[in-house]
């Protein structure tokens, strides 16, 4: 071989290394007067020698020629993390020499292998303030210089194996590095990442999220309308989608507000309301104004209590966005009742035993776990059978209740409206949601008490008018209880009450349900359960007798009107 060939080979061989050397002069990185960012030296032209020296370098690397702080760094912590069980500690390796200058706490222009400190321009000393100063609180940022094994993955099946981890993102010594999804040297995306954050093609090198393939969050084409703060205000992104920042629309890696989840805002109802506030989402998803109603449920309320980890029976009263929604799993997905819809998919749930459940099945679980054992809110109404827990009203072995879990008791209901009929179930939110045909679906906030999406008034007195009573007369024919029906006695006895004396639905049935601990079979069928501060005793009994179908008589005082045994 002759000697221009054997230097050829040699080009050839050296030619990715040379590339890589030199691509490091276009970038941020290159600190010397010739750099083309805003922080550069006033007069120093070397370019490498920011990081290192051919002679006499710190230990601590080959070839390093800064100092370290010798800082001691509040690490990430969160109760969700599985890297507190993978030996975390202080920095180290890679990550350390990274903090030589991105804890912003030694001058960028002092370095070993110069005398004095290199002056740059602007006054400019240490790392500026801003996202790439992280200080000496890690706790807002991706953890680092932890071990991340197969043994860890197994633990948090969130994260894939790393044995089989390939492409760009690589462990240093096992270990999650800065250089892990950094490149000093390269800058080909942006911030020097090894590979794209778009579509959250560098996050899914490592993690692997449950139901993610299809959510709503990782498939969306909505984009920003400009109006309001930038959603993607970390990324620098303008025009994209929600499907292209994907894990961005929600997480910071580095000086995140919402430390413990690296959310980009400390208040968790943030993180959706920069999207879902007619922003990105259609106008039909605009979450946040439904928030500003007199009746919600209020997330704004509410910071910092709600933890994922938390058990699944709320114990801490408390409501977020979260403890509804999965955003890791929702998607736009229909389903019948009462079966979650795509927007609870993923979220766990109290089931109709009081057992927890990981992914609820049914909407109803998803509520149970507030509005069960521990209930959240008390009964709007004075009972003659006072009930606190929501989860035995709807329980199939109540005496009556709404056909929340199963099919209601009553075989003969007068006047339902097609297409419901004695067999059909229906979901807690077609009472409970927000008012309005445009709004969202849910319960997020209305005008009407209790989140009902009508108006159902409780009041005596009240004119009976499709208004007044809208939210029974959407599932129950008005006509069939405000005609009067002449010597039909099983109709007339509604007629008499709401049309006649005025007296609200909600003076004799109890929306939800009565336990079978507390109702007995042949008092408290068809959801009666008077309000104790209209109806009272009459010679020391207040009762309804069922007699049969439609049939009974009622034992009580009201409106000053005594019923003995007064049959209907």
């Amino acid at each position: 071989m002759n000697r221009t060939k054997i230097f050829m080979l040699f080009f050839l061989l050296s030619l990715p290394s040379i590339v890589w050397c030199q691509s490091i002069v276009n970038t941020k990185h290159n600190l010397s007067v010739s750099g083309t960012g805003d922080i550069k030296a006033t007069s120093e032209s070397e370019i490498c020698m920011f990081c290192h020296t051919p002679h006499f370098g710190n230990t601590k690397a080959p070839l390093w020629n800064r100092r370290q702080s010798g800082l001691t760094y509040t690490l990430y912590n969160s109760s969700t993390s599985s890297t507190l069980h993978a030996n975390p500690g202080q920095p180290d390796g890679s990550s350390i020499l990274c903090l030589s200058c991105h804890d912003g706490t030694i001058a960028l222009g002092n370095v070993l292998s110069r005398p004095t400190e290199i002056s740059f321009s602007r006054g400019v000393s240490t790392m500026p303030k801003g996202n790439t100063n992280l200080g000496k609180d890690l706790s807002n940022d991706h953890p680092i210089s932890f071990e991340y094994t197969s043994s860890l993955s197994a633990m948090d099946r969130q994260l894939k194996d790393p044995s089989g981890l390939k492409g760009p993102v690589r462990l240093e010594r096992n270990k999650m590095q800065c250089t892990s999804c950094h490149d000093p040297h390269k800058n080909l995306t942006r911030d020097f990442l090894v590979a794209t954050t778009e579509n959250s093609s560098l996050c899914l090198y490592c993690h692997q999220l449950e139901n993610w393939t299809n959510t709503s969050h990782k498939t969306s084409s909505a984009t920003w309308n400009g109006s309001g703060p930038n959603p993607w205000f970390h990324s620098g992104e303008n025009s994209g989608t929600v499907a292209k920042n994907a894990c961005e629309n929600c997480h910071n890696t580095h000086n995140a507000s919402g430390k413990a989840r690296l959310l980009n805002y400390s208040a968790e109802e943030s993180n959706c309301f920069s999207c879902h506030s007619g922003t990105v989402a259609s106008a039909g998803k605009n979450i946040q104004s439904q928030f500003t109603k007199m009746y919600r449920h209020n997330v704004s309320a509410y910071t910092g209590i709600h933890d994922p980890a938390e058990q699944t029976l709320v114990n801490s009263k408390h409501v977020e966005c979260v403890d509804c929604h999965n955003p890791h799993a929702s998607k736009a997905a229909t389903a019948t009742a009462p079966y979650v819809n795509g927007s609870l998919t993923g979220v766990s749930g109290i089931n109709s035993s009081g057992m927890p459940v990981v992914n609820a099945q049914y909407e109803y679980e998803v509520c149970f776990r507030c509005h069960s054992t521990n209930s959240a809110t008390g009964s709007a109404t004075s009972r003659l059978i006072v009930q606190s827990d929501t989860r035995l009203e709807f329980d199939n072995s109540s005496v009556s209740f709404h056909p929340v879990e199963t099919k209601g008791r009553n075989t003969n209901v007068p006047g339902l409206i097609s297409p419901l009929t004695e067999n059909s179930i229906i979901y807690c939110s077609a009472c409970h949601a927000s008012n309005g045909a445009a709004s969202p679906a849910g319960p997020h906030g209305s005008i009407y008490p209790q989140i009902l999406k009508e108006q159902y008034s409780k009041a005596e007195n009240v004119v009976e008018s499709a208004a007044a009573y809208a939210l029974c007369y959407s599932c129950h024919s008005r006509s069939e209880y405000t005609q009067d029906a002449g010597d039909n006695v099983k109709r007339k006895v509604h007629y008499l009450h709401v049309v006649g004396v005025k007296t609200s639905c909600n003076t004799c049935h109890d929306p939800h349900g009565i336990s079978a601990s507390q109702g007995m079979p042949n008092r408290n069928t068809h959801l009666i359960n008077f309000n104790s501060s209209v109806v009272t005793p009459s010679e020391g009994v207040m009762y309804f007798q069922d007699d049969g179908d439609r049939t009974g008589r009622c034992f009580l005082k009201c409106h000053n009107y005594t019923h003995s045994g007064t049959a209907y």
